[in-house]
């Protein structure tokens, strides 16, 4: 699928952006700490954030070597329902959100791609604005919508954020980590597929905004960009 970068995704327009608590403000201090790193070129930030692409498939805890930046606070891992060789929704989280961050933020020394306020489907709303084919961008979202596993919402997931680097488009990760934790339980996933989709769907239509200011729908065109191919 090509998409189109946007004209200016400095700021991109968002409606209604979302609000983290206090674990997802851990984890967003966490990435904002990489990403700070990442963009100065550090040398350490840019081997740790290889080190979580890499493990962007694997179980939380199977790679000692990101241990230190996906290690929970003791406070926010949780009650361990069976034994504490268990996986917290927490840790599961923590490990997602980071190794896709590594994913989105790649190659990209220029502009954060982690951000505050901007959920999941306000990310993928602005997305299907750009893309040459909003219908594939859909099409990708309701296949997240109906994933029935946790490990099928992350491989859906990377692909999404994979067009989201694409384009540079950012998302607020510490948002996502609270959506994922809230996603493993019982009760979680019709929650979270509600936000997501509440999200997507009450982002301003640049369409709107154009029969609001202009009479031309030529201007409303976008300016020639580069593309890029999945």
């Amino acid at each position: 699928m090509t998409v189109t970068a946007p004209a200016d995704t400095d700021s991109p327009a968002v409606g209604h952006p979302r609000r983290r608590g206090n674990f997802g403000g851990f984890v967003a201090a966490k990435v904002a700490g990489l990403q700070d790193g990442y963009l100065r070129e550090s040398s350490y930030a840019v081997a740790v954030l290889a080190r979580l692409r890499r493990a962007v498939s694997r179980e939380p805890a199977a790679d000692f070597t990101i241990l230190e930046q996906t290690r929970v606070a003791e406070k926010y891992l949780e009650q361990r329902w069976h034994s504490d060789d268990e996986v917290t929704h927490t840790e599961q989280a923590m490990h997602t959100v980071l190794t896709l961050y590594a994913v989105h933020q790649q190659s990209i020394r220029d502009l954060p791609m982690h951000r505050d306020g901007i959920g999941l489907g306000a990310a993928v709303a602005l997305l299907a604005q750009h893309a040459t084919s909003p219908d594939a961008v859909h099409r990708r979202f309701a296949a997240l919508g109906t994933a029935t596993t946790y490990a099928s919402v992350t491989t859906h997931l990377r692909s999404l954020v994979r067009l989201l680097r694409d384009t540079r488009i950012p998302l607020d990760y510490g948002v996502l980590a609270e959506d994922l934790v809230t996603l493993q339980k019982p009760w979680g996933p019709a929650q979270v597929r509600g936000r997501w989709g509440r999200d997507f769907y009450r982002q301003p239509d640049p369409r709107d905004r154009h029969q609001a200011g202009t009479t031309d729908p030529t201007t409303d065109s976008l300016p020639d960009q580069t593309t890029s191919e999945e």
